[in-house]
């Protein structure tokens, strides 16, 4: 009788090959710049939603956080407060050529201030279901009948963005 030869340990799987993304990839490391900047909106009670707006040569113009809680302000999103930022720094209401990167998909508000502001392009990362204007539950951004449509690139870092927002709401609720 032979004796049986014991049994090779099973060969994991290789991990997935990350493929390269294009159109997200390249806006990764503004969008860490923006978490970092929500990073700021905690510490008085904000929800930490971070938005940069980028200058034509890629230059940050404009930065931003929520202070609602902060300043008494329920206009006082992200993406208001970065797009007012910028228009201060440009010297004019009309950001043509810019770019504003947020972590949070933009509610109403904010992606009518996006249209009214003449950004080119929005470049999110999580999604809002609840209240998002960029595809989510609206898409006022894309809305053939209005005079300004931005460019609009979702998912970018959704994963971390979202998690900086889960952190936030697991402690506050």
């Amino acid at each position: 009788m032979q004796s049986a030869t014991p049994a090779a340990p099973p060969i994991a799987p290789l991990p997935a090959p990350v493929r390269p993304d294009p159109v997200r990839d390249r806006w990764a490391a503004p969008m860490r710049l923006a978490i970092a900047e929500a990073a700021l909106a905690p510490a008085t009670g904000d929800v930490p939603v971070g938005a940069l707006v980028l200058g034509p040569g890629g230059e940050v113009i404009g930065r931003g956080h929520n202070e609602r809680e902060a300043v008494g302000d329920p206009t006082a999103h992200a993406e208001v407060v970065a797009i007012r930022q910028a228009a201060e720094q440009v010297g004019e209401w009309r950001l043509s050529g810019c770019t504003l990167v947020v972590t949070l998909e933009p509610c109403t508000m904010c992606a009518g201030a996006i249209v009214l502001s003449r950004i080119d392009r929005v470049v999110y990362g999580a999604l809002d279901e609840k209240a998002g204007a960029a595809g989510s539950l609206f898409d006022v951004m894309r809305d053939r009948r209005l005079n300004h449509r931005p460019e609009v690139i979702w998912g970018v870092l959704a994963d971390e963005c979202g998690e900086q927002l889960r952190e936030f709401f697991d402690t506050h609720r």
